[in-house]
């Protein structure tokens, strides 16, 4: 992970991130609304957005890619409680295989030294059934142009692109959304307005969002060995 975990921290703690946060939030809260007794992992910068299912999840664990540690460690999640964060290396995650049923990705993809290695461990340790939202900056939209927010830096997708990669790793995508249609200035001013803002760029020109937003679900079909035989619970892709 490139991207410094301290220059996470501060964006989110802007007013221009707390603006960023809560719309990304919204279109999460619409793909996952609610997971009662479900065992959650965040990877990346997640932990603004886990307590959405905190209270009724069997478990919600916030991990941050050790690469993306120069100094220092993340703050503690969640706040005042029982920390359930972790550093840990992106391609070799510390869970048993099947351990979760949804996973999160927020600044994580974009910002993986490889991202194939990455979505090889998250496919391990979703169970058969688990969902995956990635969020990563959309290519062709003004935030991944500029490098004052963390959404300019790493490797923006497109949803296309984003579904192929997810492809070729043995996911299937289900439901595609997209946030952050206001421009990445001045946020402070925008932020009343930003809700109708945000509906509008949705039916208008979703194409040029400032994130792209995918759900996925591992597609086991893929997993079966050529000419059949049982279904493996890991595949092992190339190195």
């Amino acid at each position: 992970m490139t991207t410094e975990v301290h220059g996470l921290l501060g964006f989110y703690r802007s007013p221009a991130g707390a603006v960023a946060a809560r719309l990304v939030r919204d279109r999460l809260a619409a793909l996952w609304p609610a997971l009662p007794d479900q065992a959650v992992l965040g990877i990346g910068h997640a932990a603004p957005y886990l307590g959405l299912w905190q209270r009724e999840a069997a478990r919600c664990i916030a991990l941050t890619p050790a690469q993306g540690i120069n100094q220092g460690t993340p703050e503690a999640w969640p706040e005042g409680a029982r920390s359930s964060s972790l550093v840990a290396e992106e391609e070799a995650l510390p869970f048993a295989d099947s351990s979760f049923d949804r996973v999160l990705l927020v600044h994580g993809l974009e910002a993986a030294e490889n991202a194939r290695r990455m979505l090889r461990e998250v496919w391990r340790v979703l169970r058969d059934d688990g969902r995956l939202i990635v969020v990563v900056p959309n290519r062709v939209g003004l935030w991944a142009q500029l490098e004052r927010t963390p959404f300019g830096h790493g490797q923006p997708y497109s949803s296309g692109q984003l579904s192929r990669l997810l492809a070729r790793h043995l996911f299937r995508a289900s439901r595609r959304d997209a946030a952050l249609f206001l421009p990445p200035v001045g946020l402070r001013l925008l932020s009343p307005v930003a809700g109708p803002c945000e509906r509008f760029g949705r039916s208008l020109c979703p194409r040029l969002a400032g994130v792209a937003i995918l759900e996925a679900e591992k597609d086991l079909l893929s997993a079966v060995p050529a000419g059949g035989g049982r279904l493996r619970r890991r595949v092992v892709l190339p190195a």
